[in-house]
C-alpha cells in the first residue's frame, strides 16, 4: 500500500496574508492545496491520502475536498504545535490501519507542482533502497558563513543539491524513528530526512523537477501562479 500524508498545518506567517493561510490561497478559483492534492490522488500508485491540517480549518478541508472531488483523502486529522509532531500525528494514524510495510510518502501541501513522474520514480526507489529523498540541484553558490557574517566555506555546487519532498519511506521505519526522537526528546528536526538520517538510515535521492517549489512567500505564490497561467497557455494552443 502507498499512502501519501500531506502536511497543510502551516499559519503562513511569512506570506503575510490577512485572510487565510497560504494552502488555502486560491489560484483561478482553486485552494493551492487542492493543486496538491490532485496530483497524488490521480496519482495511479497512490491508494490513500492522509491530511493533516490545522484544527481551525478542518470543516473548511472537508468542503474544499468534497467540491473538487479528490476521493483518496481517507482521514483529515488535527495537527500538532510543530512540523515534526503534526508528521508523526499523520504517520500514527496510518500505522493504525495500514500494514506496516507500506510505503509513505510525506508531503508539503504548498508544494503544489510535483509531478506524477517524480512520485513514480519515488516509490520505487523505496522498494528498491527503502527510502527516497525527491531533491532538485543547486543553481547557485552554496557558502556556509562563519561566526563573524563573513564567507566561510564555499560549497561545491556540483555536489550540492536541495532536498525537497515527497520524503518518502517505509511507513514502519519512519514511524519508529519518531517513536525514538519522542523518547528522547530530539523534536527540533527541520524535515523527515533530517531526522532519519540522525538515527542513521541510508537515504536514497531522487531527482525532481526544479519547479517543486514550496510556497512560502509572496514570490513563490506568484512563481506558480506565473507557471499554472504558462501550463494552461501552452494547452491552449497545443503543446
Amino acid at each position: 500500500m502507498n499512502i501519501a500524508v500531506i502536511f497543510a498545518g502551516g499559519t503562513g506567517q511569512r506570506m503575510n496574508t490577512r485572510s487565510k493561510p497560504k494552502q488555502f490561497l486560491d489560484v483561478h478559483g482553486k485552494p493551492v492545496l487542492i493543486y496538491t492534492l490532485e496530483v497524488f490522488s490521480n496519482h495511479p500508485m497512490i491508494d490513500k491520502i492522509i491530511l493533516v491540517c490545522l484544527d481551525s480549518y478542518i470543516t473548511y478541508c472537508k468542503k474544499i475536498i468534497k467540491k473538487w472531488d479528490v476521493s483518496k483523502v481517507e482521514k483529515i486529522i488535527t495537527g500538532g504545535k510543530s512540523g515534526q509532531e503534526s508528521i508523526f500525528k499523520g504517520l500514527k494514524s496510518a500505522y493504525e490501519y495500514c500494514p506496516e510495510d507500506s510505503i509513505v510518502l510525506i508531503h508539503d501541501g504548498v508544494r503544489p507542482l510535483i509531478d506524477e513522474a517524480t512520485i513514480s520514480k519515488d516509490i520505487m526507489s523505496v522498494k528498491k533502497y527503502g527510502s527516497a529523498i525527491t531533491i532538485s540541484s543547486a543553481v547557485e553558490t552554496v557558502i556556509i558563513k562563519n561566526k563573524n557574517d563573513e564567507v566561510g566555506t564555499i560549497l561545491n555546487r556540483s555536489d550540492c543539491e536541495i532536498a525537497k519532498a515527497p520524503q518518502c519511506f517505509y511507513l514502519r521505519d519512519i514511524y519508529n524513528a519518531h517513536l525514538k526522537a519522542l523518547d528522547e526528546n530530539n523534536v527540533n528536526f527541520i524535515d523527515s530526512a533530517s531526522l532519519m538520517h540522525h538515527y542513521g538510515y541510508k537515504l536514497s535521492t531522487v531527482e525532481g523537477p526544479a519547479e517543486n517549489i514550496k510556497i512560502t512567500t509572496p514570490s513563490d505564490f506568484y512563481i506558480f501562479r506565473a507557471i499554472i497561467d504558462a501550463k494552461e497557455n501552452l494547452q491552449i494552443i497545443g503543446l
